[in-house]
């Protein structure tokens, strides 16, 4: 007789230890795309101009961009509840120093003292999934997982917008805190550790290596949406990041005790998986990226409306992700990544083919069109991927995950916006017209990823065995 199969380490609650990692992925996502739509308000208050404005993103990614990678050994030195209580307190801490904050350098540094947080939270939510649900169960769990974050960058832009209509924007930053205080409280009850403390020796230059390599990417890609890519600052700090990521790369994969174990990348399954993921991603963000700006600058709408317009496509979003995590438990990864990959298709193709004159509920239909697509690829695509590793790899697995989401959405924003800026300077008419075909190009980058990922997906093997 057949038994259940169990989780990798079975605990009384798993349930009630997921809510301390919800709230604060929630929080930490919101916190991503919440800052877009008040930067305006940001820059009258503080007196900054735009370039100094985008650091407030660009900050935040490039500390996320820098922990992410650490997260693994982070999580062998302390225990999961240390690890988390501490995100929790130090992102309290972050968003109280921002929401106090009068001058742009104190604001900054909340910011960039929040992604700290941010970093830690996200790659270990994962990791406890594998660890804590039956394998039946798990795509189930991260398609929950994937739906607070998608509701969070969806609900972050609309929800910022009414805060700022009647509020002060230091109010984003105070609504934080009682949610994490909450996220404390379940952590601190709820919350067990993953894993065994090893303690492993800790090698300084793969740490320096890390750092400097990963942030490079992320600062060069950031400023290229504003200096070009031929620009000296943005050369020479890709070719830093890359040039350093190599060598941590070589490190990692010749040293005894590696910080990262990016010897998984020898497991195809995982492979393919994180590759799709990774266009999945791109396909969201250089999307969204575009879309307010085309509703605004080529439909010639007030920013009020974009919030309410990008609404439904956020929250059939997050539903959609889910369903795709329960369809990953029944017919395993295939179908549905092939199948949300055609869906996205149709819904960027709608998006490529709209004109200054396109009536908003066509451009919402597209919007919710390519939003049940991605996410109906990615959750069974990224469960598939972790699922393939065995025991305390799948810890490795999600921070490699997340680390490269941050590069990837760096790297993506500024080639989206480098083919908007190209398809606007080839334009002709009004200021409408140009940037309506500025979007296109856009979108021509969005659809291109896209086959990619419908390529990929066919490499897709059959539903992984649980080790």
């Amino acid at each position: 007789m057949n038994e259940t199969p169990q989780a990798r380490q079975p605990i009384r609650h798993p349930k009630l230890a997921m809510v301390s990692l919800l709230m604060g992925a929630f929080i930490g996502m919101f916190s991503e795309t919440a800052m877009n739509i008040a930067l305006p308000n940001l820059m009258a208050s503080l007196h900054i101009d735009t370039s100094s404005a985008q650091w407030l993103v660009t900050g935040y990614m490039l500390v996320i961009g820098i922990v992410l990678p650490l997260s693994s050994l982070i999580s062998k030195c302390f225990t999961t509840r240390q690890v988390i209580c501490f995100a929790l307190i130090d992102f309290i801490v972050g968003a109280i120093i921002s929401a106090s904050a009068s001058t742009f350098p104190v604001l900054l540094a909340g910011r960039m003292i929040q992604g700290v947080g941010t970093g830690l939270i996200l790659p270990l939510m994962f990791a406890v999934v594998m660890q804590v649900f039956p394998p039946q169960k798990i795509g189930a769990v991260m398609g929950i997982c994937a739906l607070v974050i998608m509701f969070a960058t969806a609900i972050g832009p609309t929800l910022t917008g009414l805060v700022l209509a009647k509020l002060s924007w230091h109010w984003v930053f105070w609504l934080f805190v009682p949610v994490l205080l909450v996220a404390l409280i379940f952590a601190f009850t709820s919350l067990v550790n993953i894993g065994k403390v090893t303690r492993p020796r800790i090698d300084i230059l793969s740490i320096l290596e890390s750092m400097i390599g990963f942030s490079g990417l992320v600062v060069g890609a950031s400023l290229a949406s504003e200096h070009g890519w031929m620009s000296t600052p943005v050369i020479c700090s890709l070719l830093i990041g890359l040039v350093v990521l190599i060598c941590y790369v070589h490190r990692q994969l010749t040293i005894e005790e590696p910080i990262l174990n990016l010897k998984i990348f020898k497991n195809r399954a995982f492979t393919i998986g994180a590759c799709i993921v990774m266009i999945d991603f791109g396909i969201i963000l250089s999307a969204v990226y575009i879309l307010p700006l085309y509703i605004q600058k080529g439909l010639l709408l007030p920013v009020a409306l974009t919030g309410i317009i990008l609404l439904p496509g956020g929250v059939v979003n997050a539903l959609t992700s889910a369903i795709s995590g329960r369809m990953y438990d029944s017919v395993g990864a295939k179908k549905p990544v092939m199948i949300g990959f055609a869906i996205a298709l149709i819904g960027a193709l709608m998006l490529a083919f709209g004109s200054t004159h396109s009536p908003v509920a066509y451009i919402i239909a597209a919007h919710v069109v390519l939003m049940i697509g991605c996410p109906l690829a990615m959750s069974p695509a990224q469960t598939s991927a972790l699922n393939s590793l065995a025991g305390l790899e799948s810890g490795d697995g999600s921070t490699i995950l997340n680390a490269m989401q941050q590069v990837v959405g760096a790297l993506v924003t500024a080639l989206a916006t480098s083919f908007l800026e190209l398809g606007r300077s080839l334009g002709t008419g009004s200021g409408a017209e140009r940037f309506t075909h500025g979007a296109h190009f856009g979108f021509y980058f969005t659809i291109i990823l896209i086959l990619i990922g419908l390529v990929l997906s066919l490499q897709i093997g059959e539903k992984s065995k649980n080790h």
